[in-house]
């Protein structure tokens, strides 16, 4: 154990942001923090680096622990270029080069035993320290980040405060703490940079606490999740699948045990004013009794309420033909420089597509055609017949700042009532007062939230997402997911987020300068299958194995299991239907059965549910019994 906190209590005025939260770090692990915006994780690592302290609660560090913190947005500035920068990490190795240099002018002048055996002490102690490798270190940390050589000799105050952000990041990588704490590493990062500091972290010897919205990082880290919820830490065994599981788990038994406390109390009370309304002081001593062992009793809070209802099914006004976009060597050029060329695809309806490439090859500029903002400099893009796209840009422009979040809807949409307006922003995780919010106060992630609502509700029947993840939390971009699996027309959509094209994503295109490589399946298909295409991705995913790391595995293993028990219960199920229905039948064949009217139509409709719920249970039978096959 290098780190634990035990009872960490913070509060800022009067509000308190973290409650209770107790936990340990071991050496070598990697464990993910998880929790809605607000929860108080940026806090919490601010405790653990020692820039705030604690109102309350203990936390004991190993002696002489190296802690590396990376804030979620970084303000770092210098005088020095980018790979000076770097570089200083290691001027003590610098130093010693220079030493080194020194020692071999003067033995070249006169060589003395004196001045052979100090050089080969330095040169011992050099090597040691993996001296000759540092340079190219900083060059294959700065590689591995996306940043391109030409950019090696720019002054910090040049650069954007994303760039700043992956300066930061790349010094620490470099420093090797003996605890690494990051705070969203991966903003600004593109997939194959994602894909190398997941590699890069995956060997890093030092354990390290990782906040992150993106939950496939996550699951390819993390052994433990840590997460915060009203101020109380919770820990989970697993990654963020596993974690996301088990709190599923944990929050409908932590219901069940509330309601079942809750009748209890009820009964009691019940029983209670039963002996008191008796009148005879026996009773009334007996009600006292149990009155005092209720108020003994610890009341349990209620939980939070699980996200099933709020999932939403929605369908465009307008069904649009079968063939709804196509391209015919489309290009792209600006100012001379090749964007892409013989880009030729096939969108149908109801697909639900990713677009995926590197930074700079062009895909919010495809966008941005389809949508007639920009003109191809050749080739054809065809609409299909009722087509209606609408466009997310992650601006947020069509937002009024004066309306309230239900105004917003109500006024895009008045032929919705107020109770479905409320429902559907329900299902975008606006409840309560969060309606009436305006939106000029709304965070980032809010604002996106309402604009994707209106997108979905709008007259559109192919939607265009640009980057829809970004800015939103964990729970948000998982009731997006939901909404957008659901959704019943077509969409198209750019994202980082590797998690949420695979839960979204029927197809991917991959486009290149060369045009566009399509692959039938999600992210991981495409993974597997995309360094076999071409040799540049399967340099860029070198780091990545395409063959599925341990916790993947253990999660096939997980779903074929649950596969085989959910096969068996349906099996069982089906039996005790088709008995049922075989008592029905036997009552339907006695005549007098027929002499009440009532009885015959109560058997009916049970016949009919029955009939219904039988069928999909075959159905599902079916499914699940090919998928076992397969296997």
């Amino acid at each position: 154990m290098i780190l634990s906190c035990s009872h960490i209590r913070k509060a800022f005025l009067t509000q308190e942001v973290l409650k209770d939260c107790t936990f340990h770090i071991e050496a070598h692990e990697k464990v993910a923090m998880v929790g809605v915006n607000g929860a108080g994780k940026t806090t919490l690592l601010r405790i653990l680096t020692g820039d705030l302290e604690p109102d309350e609660g203990q936390i004991y560090r190993q002696r002489d622990l190296k802690v590396g913190y990376l804030p979620q947005s970084s303000d770092y500035t210098s005088t020095k270029r980018i790979e000076e920068v770097l570089l200083s990490v290691f001027d003590d190795l610098i130093r010693m080069e220079d030493d080194m240099r020194r020692l071999e002018h003067e033995i070249s002048r006169a060589s003395t035993p004196q001045l052979l055996e100090e050089y080969d002490r330095l040169q011992q102690a050099f090597t040691q320290r993996d001296g000759y490798q540092y340079r190219s270190r900083v060059r294959g940390v700065l590689k591995g980040l996306g940043f391109q050589e030409a950019e090696y000799a720019l002054p910090i105050s040049q650069l954007s405060g994303g760039q700043r952000s992956r300066v930061a990041l790349a010094r620490l990588l470099l420093e090797q703490p003996d605890l690494l704490l990051l705070d969203e590493p991966t903003n600004h990062l593109d997939i194959a940079a994602i894909q190398w500091l997941e590699g890069f972290l995956g060997s890093f010897p030092g354990a390290c606490i990782l906040i992150s919205h993106d939950r496939y990082f996550l699951d390819k880290l993390c052994t433990r999740t840590i997460e915060l919820e009203r101020g109380v830490s919770s820990e989970y065994h697993g990654n963020y699948t596993w974690y996301a599981h088990e709190k599923e788990l944990r929050a409908k038994q932590a219901l069940k045990e509330y309601n079942l406390q809750q009748a209890e109390i009820k009964r009691q009370q019940g029983i209670i004013a039963d002996l008191r309304s008796r009148g005879m002081e026996k009773f009334i001593r007996r009600a006292q009794s149990r009155e005092k062992i209720l108020d003994k009793m610890e009341v349990l809070d209620r939980p939070s309420e699980l996200n099933a209802n709020m999932k939403l099914k929605l369908v465009p006004s307008t069904l649009s033909g079968e063939d709804v976009l196509s391209a015919e060597e489309l290009s792209k050029q600006f100012d001379g420089n090749l964007l892409f060329e013989h880009v030729n695809f096939q969108i149908r309806r109801g697909e639900k597509i990713a677009l995926l490439g590197s930074n700079g090859t062009g895909k919010t500029t495809l966008f941005k055609m389809i949508m007639g903002l920009v003109p191809p400099t050749s080739g054809y893009l065809h609409t299909g017949v009722k087509v209606y796209p609408g466009y997310y840009d992650q601006q947020q422009e069509n937002l009024s700042p004066g309306n309230t979040v239900l105004e917003e809807i109500y006024d895009s949409f008045p032929q919705m009532t107020l109770g479905q307006v409320r429902n559907v922003l329900g299902a975008f995780l606006f409840r309560g007062d969060d309606v009436f919010k305006p939106i000029e106060a709304l965070s980032g992630g809010e604002k996106a939230r309402v604009s994707l609502c209106k997108i979905m509700l709008a007259d559109n029947n192919f939607l265009l997402l640009d980057e829809p993840t970004n800015h939103l939390d964990i729970p948000s971009r998982e009731v997006l997911e939901d909404n957008l699996i659901g959704y019943q027309g077509t969409i198209l959509f750019i994202s980082h987020d590797r998690y949420f094209i695979n839960r979204v994503a029927d197809k991917i295109f991959e486009l290149t300068q060369d045009g566009v490589r399509i692959y039938p399946g999600g992210y991981d298909y495409y993974l597997e299958h995309a360094a076999s295409n071409d040799p540049e991705t399967q340099a860029r995913t070198s780091s990545t194995s395409a063959e599925l790391d341990f916790y993947q595995q253990k999660k096939l293993q997980r779903e074929r299991t649950r596969r085989k028990t959910r096969f068996n219960r349906v099996e069982k199920e089906i039996e005790e239907i088709e008995w049922k229905l075989h008592d029905i039948e036997e009552k339907m064949l006695d005549p007098e059965f027929y002499n009440s009217a009532s009885e015959f139509a109560r058997l009916e409709q049970n016949k009919e549910t029955l009939d219904g719920q039988l069928e999909a249970l075959m159905e599902e039978w079916a499914e699940l019994s090919d998928a076992l096959d397969e296997e």
